[in-house]
């Protein structure tokens, strides 16, 4: 298959062949817009860059689709060399482990309900830090993630 870019013309090196049920599955992707814009993005190009299909040019899918040709790419890549699903659904991103357990969240709400230290008419972020450390909940830890914990729970002190 051959794609001209810029007035050249050079060999695709991933070349999109779809099985009918994938063919299918992509179609009622479009015709349902099922799913994120992302989903179906990645579906219309795939059925036109389809080599038993249209079989269009990346510029073209590119442009018709209102993306750049680089994703045009890429989806094609994927596609070749991570599967049908993937190339779909995108990789699944890991998790980032909570920083503060359940107990732990607890005590720092209880120790922001009780009384500031003496001189401080109110608890900031970063005497809230100092002050679960010092009380060993925790090892360590910011004043950010202490502000995220709060706020996760509509309850902010004075910064």
């Amino acid at each position: 298959m051959v794609s001209t870019t810029e007035g050249c013309a050079m060999l695709k090196k991933y070349i999109v062949k779809l099985s009918d049920a994938e063919r299918e599955t992509l179609t009622e992707i479009v015709r349902k817009l099922k799913g994120s814009s992302q989903l179906v993005c990645r579906a219309q190009v795939l059925l036109k860059a389809d080599a038993d299909g249209p079989a269009w040019t990346d510029a073209k899918i590119a442009e018709a689709f209102g993306c750049r040709t680089k994703t045009v790419e890429n989806i094609r890549e994927r596609l070749v060399t991570e599967g049908f699903d993937v190339t779909l659904q995108g990789k699944p991103h890991a998790r980032r482990p909570k920083l503060l357990t359940g107990d732990q969240e607890a005590k720092l709400i209880a120790t922001r309900l009780s009384s500031p230290p003496k001189g401080y008419a109110n608890w900031t972020l970063q005497l809230l830090a100092d002050r679960i450390v010092e009380l060993r909940i925790v090892p360590a830890i910011s004043k950010q993630t202490v502000r995220r914990t709060l706020k996760k729970r509509h309850d902010q002190p004075q910064d």
